[in-house]
């Protein structure tokens, strides 16, 4: 569908957000690993972690949901059951790479498939160290979905050093060392995601240089009650929309504040932005609280390279922030963009290009410069999320708005988008 957006006059009140996509992924996935009854409350409805939780059900795993709260009974260890047909993670990575992490150590055979997009995105990355491991995995000749795990000998830990930055490669690994008696190790050289090791309480190590995560059988998981603090990748596309809209102040309401989540908000407040968070609870080592957003006058900034990895979801939305800011925007050291849901560093300049905005896509990002001459542009989603919600902020700054082709896409991560805006916007 082409979704309309009209000029926004204003931005107000506040927003709750359904639970963040990454750690809802691995609140099932470690209650699934469990035995016994878990419980998750403000698990978001998306189509991304619908997918992690048809996969559970398919290994055997009796899920049940209650308006709010979901109920997970866990299978213990190696209590899954073979499935009796292909597991199918859709169009997330998050699901087919930490799936590959249990589906890697069991006794039975199973197949992990996946939607065009997925079956196009490398698993090379996270095939390499579970086959040290001793797994037995068989993918494409390109090393991509679908794959096919056949039962180990025996699960050996290792000790590993990520080559590419990646907390899904990592989150597979600790995922499958939980299987091992002697411990594993994880070594990264730039800071990813951690929320893998903050939920299963893991041993992390930190030196001037590098981050050790240490797993073993001994932290196999126990049964909890989980609250999913919410997205706040989903939180960023309304931060930037209330920090681009005059005399407009908005509270995002008990969002995830992980210190590996919060690169993008600090980049922002180091641009000029208005913007203060509070951590005030936690949940399973998840910190989180509200987050205030002012209306600001903006100035682009150098992004430093070591915090790519942290704002990679959120560079579709800071571009936006990027074009109404002052001076160039330039984005560099974010190749791995090519390989998500589409070819974000393409979509982004092909988008912008509509605007006539000049633009200059480099290998590793981009640079943007000059002024928006079309004011009512009709731009493509690609399919992909990310890209059609940072699109429907951009049409909502326009002072004729803007379109965006098929706006369905965003039901991956969230579906409930539109009506989201409608209830902060003016």
């Amino acid at each position: 569908m082409i979704q309309p957006f009209d000029k926004i006059g204003k931005v107000s009140g506040e927003l709750s957000l359904p639970g963040d996509k990454s750690i809802s992924h691995r609140a099932l996935i470690i209650s699934a690993l469990a035995d016994g009854e878990s419980r998750i409350q403000n698990l978001p409805a998306s189509d991304d972690v619908n997918s992690t939780l048809s996969s559970l059900r398919d290994l055997g795993v009796e899920i049940q949901k209650n308006k709010n709260l979901i109920s997970v009974n866990g299978r213990g260890f190696k209590g899954f059951q073979k499935p009796t047909q292909p597991l199918n993670a859709g169009n997330s990575g998050t699901t087919a790479r930490l799936l590959s992490g249990i589906l890697a150590v069991q006794d039975f055979q199973s197949t992990l498939i996946g939607d065009e997009s997925l079956s196009k995105r490398p698993m090379k990355r996270m095939i390499e160290p579970l086959t040290m491991m001793s797994a037995n995995i068989k993918a494409t000749e390109s090393f991509t979905l679908p794959l096919n795990f056949n039962p180990p000998s025996k699960i050996k830990s290792i000790e590993y050093e990520l080559p590419v930055t990646s907390a899904q490669v990592k989150s597979a690994i600790l995922l499958a060392g939980l299987h091992c008696d002697e411990t594993s190790s994880v070594i990264e050289s730039s800071i990813t995601r951690d929320h893998t090791e903050r939920m299963l309480g893991l041993k992390v190590e930190k030196t001037s240089n590098k981050i050790f995560s240490f797993v073993s059988r001994s932290d196999y998981p126990k049964t909890q009650e989980y609250f999913i603090p919410g997205d706040i990748s989903s939180a960023a596309y309304f931060i930037v929309l209330t920090l681009l809209t005059e005399n407009s102040s908005l509270t995002l309401k008990n969002i995830s504040l992980n210190p590996t989540r919060i690169s993008f908000i600090e980049l922002l407040i180091n641009m000029g932005a208005d913007i203060n968070y509070k951590i005030t609870h936690s949940s399973n080592n998840e910190p989180y609280g509200d987050i205030v957003v002012n209306s600001s006058q903006l100035e682009n900034i150098g992004i430093n390279k070591n915090i790519i990895a942290t704002i990679i979801d959120e560079i579709p939305v800071l571009t936006v922030a990027g074009v109404f800011a002052k001076r160039k925007f330039e984005l560099r050291f974010a190749e791995e963009l090519r390989i998500k849901e589409s070819d974000r560093i393409n979509s982004l300049c092909l988008n912008l290009a509509i605007l006539g905005l000049e633009v200059e896509e480099l290998k590793d990002g981009f640079i943007i410069s000059g002024n928006i001459n079309n004011y009512n542009p009709v731009f493509n989603s690609f399919d992909d999320h990310r890209i059609a919600m940072a699109f429907g902020i951009l049409s909502s700054l326009l002072e004729g708005g803007g379109r965006v082709n098929d706006f369905e896409c965003v039901s991956v991560s969230n579906p409930g988008f539109l009506a989201q805006l409608k209830s902060i916007t003016s």
